[in-house]
């Protein structure tokens, strides 16, 4: 397959893929348009596999039976109630692998040499971080949903302080990448900015995740989805991969919107979710004593022979939940 054959065709992938999130949007066509994706990205892996001449490694084909198996196994078992959980689960594969690629990238592994050392190593480890972060995230996300962790906000002393010295050690770290090999010598260096970002980024994910209540927790999930997306992307940028910076730029953003669309729903603000702010304050209620009225007429809602509104949702065939502002039923 020649380069011009493959950007065409990583080109018209990434319409289909953005096609199928597009269609997502609407009921009528959800089930299409996730097909669409999902033919997308196997068409993806196949393109990947004939431009980079791999096609004929067995090994490959094995891993991904294993991962067919893992897959069909959790989509027959898992119940509906259950899926924030497992799309959290899945985030923190696609983080996970992002930063596999960044990690094997950093060593050298393979016989792929980039053009821009700098940039590799540069982008290498901003996938490391930014994967990490996702994989913790998510792990502590689907905790909290399946009652495996605490759901309430869980808030340390000086948690805002760890927070902000993990981002600058992995500042650091992403900035020190771009002299390994060339100024430091390569071997300790590259052993030293991985124990450092994966060290820190598994502090930062666990910190930021764990003081999220656990009625924030899909908004958090969602944002893990982006987050995913832009690890996909940063490690297609360490690879030379334009068919994975594409497709990850689109879940990131896509996962944005989600989380921007989730907040105005629920009449949140994404920082006061992230920081374990709750909409319920501390102050105790003062219950009003009761007033004696006097009974009102029926009105044509209540009149004998219409059925009551627990009558018409227990017998209704499918019920709309619109979500709106938590304070008011608090």
């Amino acid at each position: 397959m020649t380069p011009t054959l493959y950007y065409v065709v990583c080109a018209v992938l990434s319409v289909t893929v953005l096609l199928g999130i597009s269609m997502m949007s609407r009921v009528k066509t959800a089930v299409r348009g996730n097909i669409i994706s999902a033919a997308s990205v196997l068409a993806g892996i196949v393109v990947t596999l004939l431009y980079n001449r791999i096609a004929s490694v067995g090994s490959i084909y094995v891993y991904m039976l294993v991962g067919v198996v893992i897959g069909s196994a959790f989509a027959v078992r898992v119940k509906m109630i259950q899926m924030p959980q497992l799309v959290a689960l899945l985030n923190g594969v696609g983080g996970l692998a992002s930063a596999l690629v960044g990690i094997l990238t950093l060593l050298g592994v393979g016989q792929w040499v980039s053009d821009f050392p700098v940039f590799s190593n540069v982008t290498a480890v901003l996938a490391i971080v930014v994967g990490v972060i996702t994989l913790v995230g998510s792990l502590v996300a689907a905790g909290k949903l399946h009652k495996l962790l605490s759901q309430r906000p869980v808030i340390w002393k000086n948690h805002a302080a760890v927070l902000n010295f993990s981002l600058i050690v992995l500042t650091v770290s992403v900035v020190y990448s771009a002299f390994a090999g060339n100024v430091f010598g390569l071997p300790a260096d590259v052993a030293l900015i991985l124990l450092i970002s994966i060290a820190f980024s598994t502090l930062f994910g666990f910190a930021f995740s764990i003081r999220v209540g656990g009625a924030d927790m899909p908004i958090t999930i969602s944002l893990l989805n982006s987050l995913s997306g832009v690890a996909g992307a940063i490690a297609g940028m360490a690879i030379s991969d334009i068919l994975l910076v594409s497709v990850g730029g689109i879940v990131g953003a896509s996962g944005l919107f989600l989380t921007q669309i989730m907040c105005r729903s629920m009449n949140r603000s994404l920082m006061d979710i992230l920081t374990g702010k709750t909409s319920v304050s501390g102050k105790k209620v003062v219950q009003p004593q009761p007033v004696m009225e006097e009974p009102k007429s029926e009105t044509p809602d209540e009149q004998p022979g219409k059925p009551s509104a627990g009558e018409i949702l227990r017998n209704a065939r499918s019920v709309i939940i619109v979500p709106g502002d938590r304070k008011s039923v608090v």
